[in-house]
């Protein structure tokens, strides 16, 4: 009997960017279902009554909510290229840093999309503070992961998107070469993984979409 593998997302979003990697890199087959967030479908809200949110996996009739959770699903029921090492150590180490790329470093850079004069200075600092942990990870690594892209590389990978649209939209370089080199080497060779690059959304359109929805926030700050 074929394995019913569905992922309910939205093309823009960068947490379920991370399950469209995950399952490419494990080569697993699935139906990719788009969701309009202004108008959730029945199948979402049944998915993920909780949070009503996506991504959604749904596995064989069955639901996992959550990103991160979704990843470690994926890579606890699909063998091919493991994302957590066998070490225990190791994959304590890793799940710290995944959740220290969604508690810290994500929120981090999008308070510097939506605030500005003082509260952004502050922001930025905190933003750096992050960053410097994440380059002294990366001492020695080619990933995150050691050789190969992991779970931490999956959860951060989006920074890269971030990056981008924060020059692009406010005139802000996050991730300065000269300040995290091993940071930007890490980025551009996360990015460059075929597998990776085919799934990112094209910059430009996700440009106009971060736009429109940080238009608000845009039109409420005062002048620079």
């Amino acid at each position: 009997m074929a394995e019913e593998v569905k992922l309910l997302k939205t093309w823009s979003s960068p947490f379920a960017l991370r399950v469209d990697w995950a399952l490419k890199l494990k080569g697993v087959e699935y139906d990719s279902i788009e969701e309009d967030l202004s108008n959730k479908s029945p199948l979402l809200l049944q998915s993920n009554p909780v949070y009503k949110k996506i991504p959604v996996l749904i596995h064989n009739g069955k639901s996992i909510p959550e990103s991160l959770v979704i990843v470690e699903y994926v890579d606890e029921t699909w063998k091919l290229h493991p994302l957590l090492p066998e070490d225990p150590y190791e994959r304590a180490r890793a799940r710290f840093l995944a959740k220290f790329s969604e508690e810290k470093v994500l929120p981090s850079a999008w308070i510097l999309f939506i605030k500005r004069g003082k509260e952004q200075e502050e922001a930025i600092v905190e933003a750096h503070g992050n960053l410097k942990f994440l380059e002294e990870e990366l001492e020695g690594k080619k990933f995150f992961g050691g050789e190969k892209i992991g779970l931490v590389d999956l959860a951060l990978g989006c920074l890269s998107n971030f990056a981008f649209l924060l020059e692009e939209i406010i005139g802000v370089k996050i991730v300065d070469q000269e300040k995290f080199p091993l940071l930007s080497a890490w980025m551009t060779e996360f990015t460059e993984v075929p597998i990776i690059k085919e799934s990112l959304p094209p910059r430009d359109k996700l440009l106009a979409r971060f736009r429109e929805r940080l238009e608000p926030h845009l039109a409420a700050a005062p002048p620079k």
